[in-house]
């Protein structure tokens, strides 16, 4: 195998790619970029079991600059490698794979010998079948995830609550997460109609990953299920994760119907006043932040005390508040995270009792992006 390429290009590539393959796995091949030189052009690939990712550098594209002098494949350890290619001297460098898998990186007067694996040894992606797809818009998806994939749960004990539910019915696309101490669950339309459907887990951390190369030229990302696998198609690139296994809880029962407090804030200025009442709830064991509503006076205070640094109470001013008197606590760090979520928008917050879930809402938009919190008792 023989390739010529523009090292820029390259790099970007390699760096979408390396987001799969980890220094920790149990398999050692897959610490290792797979590359596989046709007439088509570059395939990258790689995995570290949970995901895959592979990308196709077009022969044909001209700001790429690859010249293909010899068709063939081969897989080299990832760290090497890409460090080796980011420290290349000149723009374009050469690739040349030899006998017993011994592979040449030059560049200008720089030249590399490295050791190959024999990339027959790497293991195969899964095949998945495109009955089953669905198209979105690439800011939307990314937007989607943000605002949920914030609620996933961290810990291992409960499996299920570390990936976000998709569920797909009647056009409408629903996803939900929660680690039990918040939830979040956002629900868009499709712009055209689907006969698909599912009803799927996908782990938070693929998530995290696939929002991270979904760039602003990503048009559309496209959806495809098998059993156990998504496959998520961006471009020239295949994202490839697990789905995990297992029933997720009916979160819908969590979210209250009724409520007896509720108040309207700009959500940046809300997300201020929690950081600034933040600064001292983090130097307390507890980290709680306390919130006091009085709508006979129009009245917020956003309250919170550390016994060894002091306290702060603010005075906050809401857009609108309604119902009955209430002193709530909760943890800032989980209100701060639902208020990015929101922008630059206006939010309801409403609340039933001190000691039950409360929910933050757009109010342009009250039932298809609700964040949820339950609060800290403090008494």
């Amino acid at each position: 195998m023989k390739f010529t390429i523009n090292r820029a290009a390259f790099i970007k590539e390699l760096n979408n790619v390396s987001r799969a393959i980890s220094s920790k796995t149990t398999i050692p091949i897959l610490t290792g970029l797979k590359i596989v030189a046709s007439d088509a052009g570059l395939l990258l690939t790689g995995s570290n079991a949970d995901i895959s990712i592979e990308t196709l550098i077009k022969a044909d594209d001209p700001d790429i600059g690859l010249a293909i002098d010899e068709p063939g494949s081969i897989v080299l350890t990832a760290r090497f490698f890409g460090e080796i290619v980011k420290k290349l001297p000149e723009n374009e460098l050469t690739v040349t794979v030899k006998d017993g898998f011994q592979t040449e990186i030059t560049s200008g007067a720089a030249s590399f010998n490295i050791n190959g694996q024999d990339a027959n040894n790497y293991p195969h992606l899964p095949e998945i079948d495109a009955a089953d797809s669905v198209v979105l818009s690439g800011a939307v998806f990314k937007e989607l995830i943000s605002q949920t994939v914030i609620a996933v749960s961290n810990q291992e004990s409960r499996p299920i609550l570390t990936g976000v539910h998709f569920v797909l019915a009647d056009n409408k696309f629903l996803a939900v997460a929660t680690d039990s101490h918040r939830l979040s669950q956002r629900q868009i339309e499709l712009p055209t109609p689907s006969n698909a459907t599912f009803d799927v887990i996908i782990p938070g951390k693929s998530l995290t990953e696939l929002s991270r190369m979904i760039g602003d030229d990503d048009s559309d990302v496209k959806m495809q299920f098998s059993e156990n696998q998504v496959l998520f198609l961006l471009g020239d690139t295949s994202f490839y994760s697990r789905l995990l296994e297992g029933n997720y809880p009916d979160t819908s029962r969590l979210i209250p119907k009724e409520a007896s407090t509720t108040v309207e804030f700009e959500a940046p200025e809300l997300l201020a006043a929690v950081e600034r009442a933040s600064l001292l709830s983090h130097e307390s064991r507890n980290n709680v932040v306390k919130l006091t509503l009085t709508p006979a006076d129009n009245q917020v205070t956003i309250f919170s005390n550390s016994p060894d640094v002091g306290n702060v109470e603010e005075d906050l001013s809401p857009k609108d508040l309604t119902g009955d008197d209430l002193e709530i606590s909760f943890n800032p760090d989980y209100m701060k995270d639902a208020l990015r979520s929101f922008g630059q928008a206006t939010i309801r917050v409403a609340f039933t009792s001190a000691l039950r879930p409360f929910t933050l809402v757009p109010t342009e938009d009250t039932s298809n992006f609700i964040q949820l919190i339950t609060p800290v008792r403090t008494f």
